[in-house]
């Protein structure tokens, strides 16, 4: 990629420097140097070895599990920058936490996707990068500009390359939320649409309901932004193929895997299983090798912090694929 780059600066937090020296691979230039560590009470402190005043800063870390942790190290790490005089500070949330609490659905609950905006916005942060939230609305929380990309360009060029493979295809919702994303994924691919209408019971249990479109005989590419606990695409994948689905490939941005998901994806009648390193995967997805590929979006992270530094267009590099939910 080309542009001017001297005073760009991007640092990784601790889950993160894979993804981070993708970025740093695709702007060619060093990853940033500095060290978070623990105190024994476990107290975080990060101390940045390089000098960053009048610098533009970008962190990039995702608040995944441990959520709490991650999204106090983030703060500590805008407030180490803050303090050693950066001119920017742009904080990379390749996945957005306590995304799903975005709305007050019943009495007494928080609305908590609010409640980490304001901590961001309070540890004056100036700008936020963030990919396939949750829910569009969480781009209004903040009093800072955010810019929120989709991995679908990453998706495209993926499924595109095995597009004969794929046969007689079928792009799949999980869920309505998602349509708009998996109907423009369906016209990219050339392939036909339908939509499953779910009701979720609890944090863990969903009752997957009716299938809206014909999917017998055909290959069918569930595509949602997050697999968290895997039962709405383990019930969803089992009703696909009740109707007579060939195979069935499930793909989500976000490979959250909490609980039982492992189990419930290696049993599940899913092929493969296709996420991206928005999330890190760690040895604990070993069960899922066989099932598991893992995208990098770190080139497409790449050129949107080249784009904000250089001050040009964001939105450009999704003109010619799907967009982000809206």
């Amino acid at each position: 990629m080309n542009g001017d780059y001297g005073d760009l600066k991007v640092f990784s937090g601790r889950n993160c420097k894979q993804l981070a020296k993708r970025v740093c691979d695709h702007l060619g230039i060093p990853l940033g140097g500095a060290r978070t560590s623990l105190f024994p009470d476990g107290e975080i402190i990060t101390k940045l070895e390089d000098d960053v005043r009048g610098r533009d800063c970008f962190v990039i870390l995702s608040t995944c599990e441990p959520v709490n942790d991650n999204i106090m190290e983030l703060l500590v790490f805008c407030d180490c920058l803050r303090r050693a005089s950066a001119a920017r500070v742009t904080l990379v949330m390749p996945y957005y936490g306590y995304g799903r609490q975005d709305r007050k659905d019943e009495g007494r609950v928080p609305i908590t996707a609010k409640l980490v905006a304001n901590l961001i916005t309070a540890a004056k942060a100036d700008r936020v990068l963030a990919i396939d939230l949750h829910a569009a609305q969480i781009q209004g929380f903040f009093d800072l500009p955010v810019d929120h990309l989709s991995a679908t360009p990453v998706f495209f060029e993926h499924f595109m390359s095995q597009r004969e493979a794929l046969g007689d295809l079928c792009l799949v919702s999980p869920d309505v939320g998602n349509v708009k994303v998996a109907e423009s994924m369906a016209n990219l691919l050339d392939a036909d649409l339908a939509i499953i209408n779910k009701r979720r019971l609890s944090g863990t249990q969903v009752d997957v309901g009716n299938l809206i479109g014909n999917v017998a005989g055909k290959n069918v590419l569930m595509f949602d932004d997050m697999i968290s606990t895997g039962g709405t695409v383990c019930e969803a994948a089992r009703l696909v193929m009740d109707e007579g689905a060939t195979d069935v490939i499930s793909a989500a941005t976000h490979g959250v895997l909490a609980g039982k998901a492992i189990e419930r994806l290696a049993e599940s009648p899913i092929s493969r299983v296709v996420v991206t390193d928005t999330i890190p995967m760690t040895d604990r997805v070993a069960p899922l090798n066989d099932k598991l590929t893992v995208l990098s979006v770190g080139d497409l992270l790449g050129e949107a912090v080249g784009r904000i530094h250089n001050n040009t267009s964001v939105s450009e590099l999704f003109r010619s694929t799907a967009g982000v939910k809206r």
